[in-house]
C-alpha cells in the first residue's frame, strides 16, 4: 500500500514539473514559422481533372491552371 502511495505521488509531481515546464516564457515551442510554409495560398483548380492545388504549385498554361505537364498537355493541342 505504501508502494502505491510513493508511485503516485510520484507521477502527480512529474506531472506538475512537466506543466509548469511549458508555461515558461521564452520557449521556443511556441515560435513563428519563418520559412512561409505555414501562410495560406490561393487555391486553383485543374482544368483537365479538377484537382484543387496552391497555386504556386499549379502548372500555367492557356486556358487556365494544371496540376502538372501532361495534363497541360492532354488539354492544349
Amino acid at each position: 500500500m505504501k508502494l502505491l502511495l510513493f508511485l503516485g505521488v510520484v507521477v502527480l509531481a512529474v506531472l506538475l514539473w512537466r506543466s509548469g515546464r511549458r508555461n515558461t516564457p521564452g520557449s521556443d515551442t511556441a515560435a513563428p514559422r519563418s520559412d512561409g510554409k505555414g501562410d495560406p495560398q490561393e487555391m486553383v483548380r485543374c482544368h483537365h481533372c479538377g484537382l484543387h492545388l496552391p497555386r504556386g504549385d499549379a502548372v500555367i498554361g492557356r486556358i487556365g491552371f494544371y496540376c502538372g505537364a501532361e495534363h497541360r498537355q492532354a488539354a492544349e493541342p
